[in-house]
């Protein structure tokens, strides 16, 4: 019979292995065409293996843990055989004499609890309360035993191994500590704007692209337009020399069950708000639900990380090596600042620009995130070119 092969999937150069992460199927049980059998787990992403054919599973060379190649077997499928036409005839005799042995079974728990049950019976009545108060302290101690095992048990600790994705997010985040002189200015921005902007135009932006207007779409453009302005910011430093994008790759920095990940809008520079929410949304669905591939998260020249959502008022983020900056947002808070001498409650954002000095001077940097402050408080200034 035909044996069809479960191959590992083509991984690309920058990632030389996968770990596996869990099988749906073992073996002996069948399978059918595009069925999901098992996740792979790469440093960057996790991915699922489809099954190739219907048929039975006959091997698995690779076990939850196994680490596995480009185009690896990691099992095998045989085509699933007609059936039996003795099939029915068996199942009923096995179905009779499993009927015999359940009421032969029955018949000598029912004899057992009989005895179990007059026991007591053959002794005095003193006897047996002395016996029924003997049995109902052995089940007090019986609890009181099971309780404290409990107890003992909720002061254990959990060791589990770090996934993939983790230890990927680990290097990267120490080599960035490591290998760039990382420095974080800070800026706070006027969200009054925008705010009116989503008020004015929110339910209709809805009802015609079917899609809410968020706030990221305005901090991607506003990003954009300042990079083309300091193009220092949208490059980075390749051994002695510094490699300019000539090109806005923007990776977002998405938090999902599995750790951060950060997948990028492509030709953002070409991308216009309807677009940008639509792709966010996309990537940020794909994201939880383990469907990235592995080119929608290789590259990116610049980072946005939104801690806002989260409720975080400040932070300092870290630069997405190879990157030389990153630009975090927080969250929006009714603050008095004071504008044409006078004091007004405003919603207030904290910006956080890190930047890798050994590249970006702070003079770059300082202004490089001023204008993204004027851009949000002032949208028009795209329209205008200013």
């Amino acid at each position: 019979m035909k044996k069809i092969n479960i191959l590992a999937p083509e991984l690309p150069e920058s990632i030389s292995e996968a770990t596996i992460i869990k099988w749906y199927k073992n073996i002996n049980e069948y399978t059918i065409e595009n069925e999901k059998l098992l996740d792979i787990e790469t440093d960057k992403i996790v991915l699922e293996i489809y099954s190739p054919k219907n048929g039975k599973i006959i091997k698995i060379f690779k076990k939850k843990g196994d680490l596995i190649q480009s185009n690896e077997i990691l099992g095998i499928i045989k085509k699933k055989k007609k059936k039996n036409k003795n099939k029915f005839l068996n199942n009923n005799i096995t179905k009779k004499k499993y009927k015999k042995k359940e009421l032969l079974n029955n018949n000598i728990i029912k004899k057992k609890y009989k005895k179990k049950k007059n026991k007591y019976f053959n002794y005095s009545p003193s006897i047996r309360r002395s016996m029924k108060k003997n049995k109902s302290l052995k089940i007090f101690k019986k609890k009181k035993n099971i309780i404290n095992k409990i107890k003992k048990k909720s002061r254990k600790k959990k060791c589990i191994p770090m996934s993939n994705i983790r230890k990927y997010i680990s290097k990267k985040l120490l080599k960035a500590k490591n290998n760039s002189a990382i420095v974080t200015t800070f800026n706070e921005v006027n969200m009054l704007n925008i705010i009116n902007i989503r008020k004015k135009y929110g339910e209709v932006f809805k009802k015609k692209h079917n899609i809410k207007l968020g706030f990221m779409s305005f901090y991607v453009k506003a990003v954009v337009e300042s990079l083309k302005k300091f193009p220092i910011i949208n490059a980075y430093i390749d051994k002695n020399n510094i490699v300019y994008y000539k090109y806005f790759d923007i990776s977002i920095a998405v938090s999902t069950s599995k750790g951060l990940i950060t997948p990028i809008l492509k030709n953002s520079d070409k991308m216009n708000i309807v677009e940008i929410e639509n792709k966010i949304k996309e990537l940020a669905y794909k994201g939880e639900n383990n469907k990235l591939s592995i080119k929608e998260l290789q590259g990116g020249n610049f980072t946005i990380s939104n801690g806002g959502i989260y409720g975080s008022l400040l932070s300092t983020p870290i630069i997405n090596f190879p990157q030389s900056a990153i630009l975090g947002m927080h969250s929006i808070q009714k603050r008095a600042i004071i504008i044409n001498n006078k004091i007004k409650i405003m919603p207030m954002m904290y910006l956080a620009l890190s930047y890798d000095h050994r590249l970006i001077d702070g003079k770059d940097a300082i202004n490089f995130l001023k204008n993204i402050k004027e851009i949000i408080e002032d949208h028009i200034r795209i329209l205008l070119n200013l």
